[in-house]
């Protein structure tokens, strides 16, 4: 069956990052990622404290300790050991990478920008920490190198903000979200599937109002549930229960037809912590949904963008 979605090089209906990547540059970019050490205020008291029910220290467990020059020399080796001669983009992934004074965050970025073989830079941070001083900061870097800015909007609806205990509301987060825009700074949102007491229908409206935004690129992944976690006792008493695979798979084609095809998907599944992952345990299965969404798409001989208006 021909592929009828034009943002492809190969069987996939959705826009990969992988295509962005070799459209823009003309090959295929690497993450290498980076804890700097930063917190979070929704961690260290000045809005909560404990972080989102479901974080776990961060998302900062692919990471290990030092500095920058560091931790990007073995991710360097780390990604080397499998593709030869690779060009990477330094990626501030664990907490909150924009919640530091401005000469501190100044001199992180520019400790990757300097290394070799730096395509660009990713900053995954709160729309709620992006003060002026930062934001001017951004621009400059935006002249400079391809720059990305990673935004936890996890869901639309406040009832679920609220549950998982993200400290600020869904209009404040679209505050954050344009200062960016407005400023011509390409973002990334990133939504959870699965999160308590969502149902499809909840779902697939945070797609619908995600198209409206039209962001840059999206992540969608399932809620993972850690140990350690205050996910983790929620699920474990049985206050909700989890999406199986083949109702994620359905749910991800069903976004994926609502959003704009110009929309890079960053993610369309997403990496637990295996040594700590208590549920669902189908999503360390990463081919088999991979291959599901693609066989799911393929059997509705759908695409991204089939529903959007």
């Amino acid at each position: 069956m021909k592929n009828p979605f034009s943002f492809s090089l190969d069987n996939k209906r959705y826009h990969t990052l992988n295509y962005f990547y070799k459209s823009k540059l003309g090959e295929k970019l690497y993450k290498a990622v980076i804890d700097c050490g930063f917190t979070c205020p929704n961690i260290d008291g000045s809005k909560g404290i404990g972080g989102c029910i479901f974080c776990d220290g961060g998302s900062g467990y692919f990471t290990a300790k030092g500095t920058v020059v560091e931790q990007l020399e073995r991710e360097v080796e780390r990604i080397r050991n499998k593709h030869k001669n690779p060009r990477f983009i330094a990626y501030f992934q664990a907490n909150t990478n924009t919640y530091a004074p401005c000469g501190v965050l100044k001199d992180i970025y520019e400790q990757a920008l300097k290394f070799p073989n730096i395509a660009g830079i990713s900053i995954g941070t709160r729309a709620d920490c992006l003060p002026d001083d930062v934001l001017e900061l951004l621009c400059e870097l935006n002249k400079r190198t391809m720059l990305t800015i990673e935004l936890g909007m996890q869901s639309v609806h406040e009832k679920t903000i609220e549950k998982i205990n993200r400290k600020y509301s869904h209009e404040e987060f679209l505050n954050g979200y344009f200062k960016l825009k407005n400023r011509n700074i390409r973002v990334c949102l990133h939504i959870i599937n699965g999160l308590p007491n969502e149902t499809a229908e909840m779902m697939r409206e945070t797609a619908r109002q995600t198209a409206i935004l039209h962001p840059d690129a999206v992540k969608l992944q399932m809620l993972h549930i850690v140990e350690g976690t205050p996910v983790a006792k929620m699920y474990r008493s049985g206050e909700f229960s989890l999406l199986s695979r083949e109702e994620y798979i359905e749910i991800i084609a069903d976004q994926l037809e609502l959003l704009p095809p110009e929309v890079v998907i960053e993610r369309i599944t997403g990496d637990g912590d295996k040594r700590k992952l208590i549920a669902p345990l189908w999503s360390a299965d990463k081919i088999a949904v991979l291959g599901g969404i693609d066989k799911c798409l393929a059997a509705r001989d759908s695409y991204q963008g089939r529903l959007y208006k």
